[in-house]
């Protein structure tokens, strides 16, 4: 069998009241919630470092709380990609790196930047931020996603920039943002935002057999084709990646069972 990389799929955050009934056991204390999420799935992607800040205790806290081998995506906070001028946002960034991410450890995933809909492509503009980007922070290895929801990014300079800094470009399944599914990045970082709340796993059986061999063509390092591309015409080198898939917004109360559901279909035991 080929090679291929280690696939994740998880959800987002682990406290959300419906999950009290339809995921969590019943009278399970708030407080072993994480310690419970982390123990079904493989990976979480975390909002709450979008809006505030956090201390050096709660990230050690969660890497305690969560087993060995999992993996926290965080979502880079709103005061460095909210501003007109991306250059300018290294103090911005450096403050919510230095806020104790590196607590994390091996258990540190992908830092993901997202970006208004009113954000739109400045090649210029970009590449400064993109510039900024530290490789490493405290000595733990820091990678990147950009999510991008302006339409002006689905052009091929987009994916070049993203490609000279070994940056992924997150994939939407989304209503209305851009599906850019162009490997850039030594990883894969997939948004699954269109499921429904009356399926049991988030998104249809078929939908979860489709997206298992999606992953499996990312974690092999090739994209797939029923995938839409910013750029078809150039491609990155094949070899195995690392994807991770987040189960999101729409169908939320089901979130966490489409992630298992998904997990269970691609045949890699979290």
């Amino acid at each position: 069998m080929a090679e291929i990389g280690k696939i994740r799929a998880g959800m987002g955050g682990w406290t959300f009241e419906p999950w009290d009934t339809s995921f969590y056991p019943e009278k399970l204390a708030k407080a072993r919630q994480l310690q419970f999420a982390s123990r079904q799935v493989p990976t979480i992607e975390v909002n709450g470092t979008y809006y505030s800040s956090f201390k050096p205790n709660t990230f050690a806290k969660w890497a305690n709380e969560s087993p060995q081998g999992f993996v926290f995506s965080l979502k880079g906070n709103r005061f460095v990609t909210n501003r007109r001028v991306l250059g300018e946002a290294g103090e911005s960034m450096m403050r919510f790196l230095e806020s104790g991410v590196s607590e994390l450890g091996e258990k540190l995933g992908p830092i993901l930047w997202q970006f208004a809909p009113t954000k739109k492509f400045d090649p210029e503009d970009f590449g400064a931020f993109l510039d900024l980007l530290p490789q490493s922070q405290d000595g733990v290895r820091l990678r990147h996603a950009v999510e991008v929801r302006n339409p002006s990014f689905v052009v091929p300079e987009f994916v070049a920039l993203l490609r000279q800094y070994n940056v992924a470009v997150v994939y939407a399944d989304h209503a209305t943002y851009p599906a850019i599914a162009d490997v850039t990045g030594d990883f894969v970082y997939a948004r699954l935002q269109t499921g429904h709340d009356d399926n049991p796993t988030c998104y249809t059986p078929q939908a979860l057999d489709e997206w298992a061999a999606r992953t499996k063509v990312w974690a092999a390092g090739k994209v797939p084709s029923d995938l839409p591309r910013a750029d078809p015409a150039a491609s990155a080198p094949v070899k195995p990646r690392d994807v991770f898939v987040y189960f999101i917004t729409e169908g939320k109360v089901h979130a966490p069972h489409g992630a298992m559901a998904l997990m269970e279909r691609v045949g890699q035991v979290s």
